[in-house]
Formats: structure tokens, sequence, C-alpha cells
């Protein structure tokens, strides 16, 4: 349980400066399509009414706080590993509640709007965004946020404080000041 938080919790942060992008691009999406089903009713609890989820209006709110607030991490490159795995989760349940019935003609959504309407190739254009999305925070799960994140800003600074002498914590005072002040 303990490697599993280490896993979790310390992800690698020597990946390339342009892991950035991977974060920003991931996170701005999330970020805007979970402040568009708070703001759109057919973006949020519509949409989840229309493909039948139990208590829409609660799945709609939890789904979109979670974008919101998962977007934010990923942007700022917090917890990256902990988020992805719920986007993970969350991308191949749309993938799953949208795609398959748009491969059988039976989506309650509206169709595409030009051809392909249906069936495969409807699918596979359909799902680009969700499977890029998908592929996006898988490759950060694995590889981490790179070096300029919040994640590695504070593995940074617990390295240091690692580094300096017990000698001088042993000389300040509970207030943090130095003993005698």
């Amino acid at each position: 349980m303990r490697e599993l938080y280490k896993w979790l919790m310390r992800p690698p942060t020597s990946g390339p400066p342009a892991t950035l992008l991977l974060r920003l691009m991931a996170g701005g999406v999330f970020l805007s399509e979970g402040i568009l089903k708070f703001v759109y009713a057919n973006q949020g609890v519509g949409r989840f009414t229309k493909l039948g989820f139990p208590w829409p209006h609660a799945t709609a709110t939890f789904v979109g706080g979670l974008e919101i607030a998962g977007g934010l991490l990923l942007l700022g490159g917090l917890a990256t590993r902990l988020i992805a795995i719920p986007f993970i989760v969350e991308m191949i349940v749309a993938i799953l509640s949208t795609k398959i019935a748009l491969y059988l003609g039976t989506s309650p959504l509206p169709l595409p709007p030009a051809p392909p309407r249906v069936g495969f190739w409807a699918v596979m254009h359909e799902t680009r965004s969700d499977w890029a999305q998908l592929l996006t925070v898988g490759f950060l799960m694995l590889a981490g946020p790179g070096r300029w994140s919040l994640d590695a800003l504070l593995r940074r600074d617990a390295q240091r404080d690692a580094r300096e002498p017990r000698s001088q914590a042993r000389m300040t005072s509970a207030a943090g000041l130095p003993r005698g002040v």
C-alpha cells in the first residue's frame, strides 16, 4: 500500500519541459468541458439524462466538478497521477456510453451533422477528442508532470529541506524564531 501511495504521490518529474504542452492541452480541455456542464444544460444534466445515467443532476454536477478541479490540477501539474486515474475512467465511460449507440445508429444524442452519421467511421470521427484525452492523461500518469510542474517544485523543496542540517531546526522555537528571541 505504501508503494502505491508513493507511486501516486511522487511521480517522476524529470520529463522534458515539453510535457507542459500535454498538461496544458488536457487540463484546458477538461477545465472548459467541466465549466460547460454547468453553463449549458445540454452539456451537463440534459446530456446525462438523454444517455440514461442514474441521478443525472448529481452525476453531471460530480463530473463537471471533477473536470474543473482536475483540469486545474493538470494545468498546474499537481497530483498529476492521482487525477489521471479518474480521468481515464471518465474517458472510457464517455466512449462506451456514447459511441456504441452511435455505431448502432441508436444514439439518443444528436447525430453528427455531416456524413458519416452512424457506423464505424462516424465513431472514429466522433471519438477523436475522447481518444486524445484518454491517451494524454495516460501518458501523464505514466511519465509524470514534467519539470515545469508544482509536483516538481514540491519535490525540489522537499529535497532541499532534507539536505538542511537538523541542528538548525533545533535552534528555532516553536514559532519559528531563533531561540532566545
